[in-house]
């Protein structure tokens, strides 16, 4: 039996502003939409998604350490745009022993870690 990671999906509550800030603001390539998902990452094994949270479980879900890690090449320019797109930042960029980081929350409050290696 073979299992795969297919995709990760976080959850929402208002679609149009999530890809203002996956796609406007965070430069998330896309890989597909329909009216619930926003699918990130074309041609990749494991993709990304936001979808409404339509269901009482999913609910519960929005606004919360998603556990999610990007990668981002050009991160202080990334985070500049962030922050001029009116983005909170849980955790400011700051340099460390393994790269830079920061913790962005996107406009539900969903958090995700921003790495440059």
């Amino acid at each position: 039996m073979s299992v795969a990671l297919k995709n990760i999906v976080i959850f929402v509550t208002d679609l149009v502003k999530a890809k203002s800030f996956y796609v406007d603001l965070l430069g998330l390539p896309v890989a597909g939409q329909s009216e619930m998902l926003i699918e990130f990452f074309p041609g990749a094994a494991t993709t990304l998604g936001v979808s409404l949270a339509l269901h009482e479980d999913a609910r519960s879900l929005v606004g919360r350490h998603t556990g999610i890690t990007l990668k981002v090449e050009h991160i202080v320019g990334v985070c500049e745009t962030l922050k001029s797109g009116g983005v909170n930042f849980v955790e400011p960029l700051e340099s460390s022993p393994w790269g830079k980081m920061a913790v962005v929350q996107d406009f539900d409050g969903n958090m995700i870690a921003l790495v440059d290696r």
